[in-house]
């Protein structure tokens, strides 16, 4: 299923910039720089994990899986009295645990179900099974039971919903910017905190063609140069 952010180009500039702190930390040491290089390419194909490592060590090719997830089963989406939810049963422990909270006891001791490649195996009538009992509560309850159960487990959220969750506002993802113009802009801050320099918004994004003058000028144009782009709808 295609995911609704542009993955590549997101994992492409993390790593690179990982590439960078690598690279300055190596100067510390040897007091040289070095060109530091990525690709989406490459980052896809890092973001593969443990899919990749299925190919490279033991020449198995993956098959599709939906929302499953490929090994621990039942992994994935299930529907609820008012929408859906995750629930990730990773380990045998943890299966036990989500039967029990799910009223169905009984699922482990069926020799379909009773062992991982056998949860794997039977994995649609599985989940059918699950979706039968999943329907009858709120995803707020499943939520709140299957937490209290040690499952992992968690919303599936749209986005307005996200940004209202507890936990989000806990965290101050949405974060409002200072503005001379008095507008009321909020975006998303830093997802990671440091504990002596906090990040903060400093300022808005320009808007288009606001600092083409700005970025001209420290390129070596002189004013002259600009009026003359401008006029001439270069710029």
């Amino acid at each position: 299923m295609r995911v609704g952010i542009p993955v590549a180009d997101l994992a492409a500039g993390l790593f690179c910039a990982m590439g960078i702190l690598t690279a300055l930390l190596e100067r510390e040491v040897s007091g040289e720089g070095q060109w530091v290089k990525t690709s989406l390419l490459q980052a896809q194909i890092f973001m593969l994990d443990f899919q990749a490592a299925r190919w490279l060590m033991d020449k198995e090719v993956p098959p599709q899986a939906g929302n499953d997830h490929p090994t621990s089963i039942p992994t994935g989406v299930f529907k609820t009295s008012d929408g859906y939810i995750n629930i990730a049963t990773t380990g045998g422990r943890i299966w036990h645990r989500f039967c029990e909270a799910l009223g169905a006891p009984d699922l482990p001791n069926r020799p379909e179900y009773a062992t991982a490649p056998d949860r794997s195996k039977n994995r649609k009538s599985l989940n059918a099974e699950i979706n039968k009992l999943t329907v009858a509560k709120s995803s707020e309850t499943w939520v709140r039971e299957f937490n209290a159960a040690g499952v992992p487990c968690g919303p599936i959220y749209s986005i307005d919903q996200m940004f209202d969750d507890a936990q989000v506002k806990h965290l101050g993802m949405a974060q409002d910017v200072p503005n001379e113009d008095r507008r009321h802009i909020r975006l998303v801050g830093q997802p990671f905190t440091l504990s002596r320099t906090p990040s903060k918004m400093a300022a808005r994004p320009p808007e288009f063609g606001e600092q083409t003058e700005e970025v001209l000028a420290e390129f070596g144009f002189g004013a002259d140069e600009i009026k003359e782009l401008r006029k001439r709808k270069v710029v």
